[in-house]
């Protein structure tokens, strides 16, 4: 008798362990799910903008041109982040991304629309790009805090070295494939492609959702079963901690408020993310102008396959990232990321020579992931997973108006400002113009190498603030 109830214990015991086991492996299979999703996702809209970007610059021959679409596919989706984040942390944040993903189809679809019944006019491409930024708003933070729902804290570094990987695609397939395709066909194919990738990602979208409520639905179950009606509390607390939607009381006014004091009541996370506005200004302008600054020596498939090279930088170190997780000294390796991604910046903008601009551009790239990973680690640590959804929107406005600021003042400088100096006969052309060249592009070259150095100057400042540095000790 007693070996008998040996027996079953152990069959009990190794089916736990089983059950565990399975539940380890899981949340992550799910994250790969969803993250596959998302990888088309971004390789669509990958297409889009880079064929926007070639046929808006073809057209109008101005970097404002381009600088204003730029700014108008993004500035809605920044403003709006704060309300996507409320809504991430009120309601099903799978069902928030499977419609933000769709409903930001229909602005592409009107360009397209536009394009068949004739040539796209500015203004028209205009109200496409902001009808998609402003639907494709809800993304981001619903994206976010799926990934703190779905995996335990040892996991975020690697998802955070995966997710990269996958906004690599928007520059490692997309600028090559669109560049070829441009060869051959017009815009308007890429502009379809685009539109179909939304299948497959709200198929990821739909499974991942389907399968947590499936899990929520047997956990329910067994929780009745051995501890009775009276553990209905800790069960929503806990299906809540596995991603699953529960209700959230309280106005938004009070979601808002408390976001803002998710934030602002860390002094490091604050500073953090207020020097984050600063990074991503002199970002902004490599963003902004690297296309008009190749395409003005060259043409469109040349220019996707220097993106595309340049771009494997942020593939190999992303994967590396997904491989080998970061443990530690976080604040030290984002700074010293940031201070070579400015090195490198500096370097693309330097010469009219394809292969120093792929060499610098590739490690450029590279030095990004290791920057967005340690920012990722030491912001997602410090906040707590029921307020994720609430910062994550209000850091994404903070943090990237400094992209607003680069796409406001970068295509005016360029061609009102610092193009002028450096053509021909220029003030500038005899001095300057020795060391960068004299040319049309040279103008967009000279604001990218002075917004790498600056961005290199930023990053010495920033491994100097102790609240920064108190971050990594929490």
């Amino acid at each position: 008798m007693n070996q008998e109830t040996g027996k079953n214990l152990q069959k009990k015991l190794s089916s736990r362990s089983k059950q565990m086991l399975a539940k380890k492996r899981n949340p992550f299979s799910k994250f790969l799910v969803l993250w596959t999703g998302e990888l088309i996702s971004l390789i669509g809209s990958g297409l889009t903008s880079f064929g926007l970007g070639v046929y808006v610059y073809q057209v109008t021959g101005k970097v404002s041109g381009l600088a204003l679409v730029s700014l108008l596919a993004f500035l809605p989706a920044l403003l709006l982040s704060p309300m996507a984040g409320v809504l991430a942390d009120r309601y099903d944040r799978r069902l928030l991304m499977l419609l933000g993903d769709s409903l930001s189809a229909l602005g592409i679809l009107f360009i397209l629309i536009c394009m068949l019944l004739g040539d796209a006019q500015l203004w028209q491409i205009c109200i496409g790009v902001t009808i998609s930024s402003v639907f494709s708003s809800l993304l981001e933070p619903a994206y976010r805090a799926s990934i703190t729902d779905l995996l335990s804290q040892e996991d975020y570094t690697k998802a955070s070295g995966l997710v990269q990987a996958a906004g690599s695609s928007k520059y490692l397939i997309s600028p090559i494939l669109a560049g070829y395709l441009l060869r051959v066909f017009d815009i308007k194919l890429l502009l379809i492609i685009d539109i179909c990738t939304f299948f497959v990602t709200a198929s990821s979208i739909l499974f991942v959702r389907r399968s947590l409520a499936s899990q929520r639905d047997q956990g329910s179950a067994s929780s009745k079963g051995e501890r009775g009606p009276e553990s209905s509390n800790s069960e929503r607390v806990s299906a809540s901690s596995n991603g699953e939607w529960s209700p959230v009381s309280g106005s938004m006014r009070d979601d808002f408020r408390e976001g803002w004091h998710a934030v602002a009541g860390n002094r490091g996370v604050l500073v953090l993310v207020l020097m984050g506005s600063v990074i991503t200004f002199f970002l902004g302008f490599i963003q902004t102008l690297s296309t008009p600054m190749i395409l003005a020596f060259t043409d469109s498939s040349a220019l996707g396959t220097t993106l595309t090279l340049s771009a494997f930088g942020m593939l190999i170190t992303s994967v590396f990232v997904g491989i080998i997780p970061m443990k530690h000294n976080f604040v030290n390796k984002l700074c010293l990321s940031l201070f070579g991604a400015g090195i490198f910046m500096a370097v693309f903008g330097l010469r009219e020579n394809i292969v120093l601009i792929c060499a610098a551009g590739f490690l450029f790239f590279s030095m990004l992931p290791f920057a967005n990973t340690s920012l990722d680690y030491l912001i997602r640590t410090n906040i707590g997973n029921e307020l994720q959804g609430r910062a994550w929107g209000l850091i994404g406005v903070i943090s990237q108006l400094g992209y607003v600021a680069a796409y406001a003042v970068s295509g005016i400088l360029a061609d009102h400002v610092f193009t002028p100096l450096l053509v021909k006969g220029g003030a500038l052309s005899g001095s300057v113009g020795l060391i960068l060249g004299i040319g049309t592009s040279r103008g967009t070259g000279l604001l990218i190498l002075i917004a790498g150095l600056l961005l290199s100057i930023s990053a010495i400042i920033l491994l100097r603030i102790k609240s920064i540095r108190a971050l990594e000790t929490h």
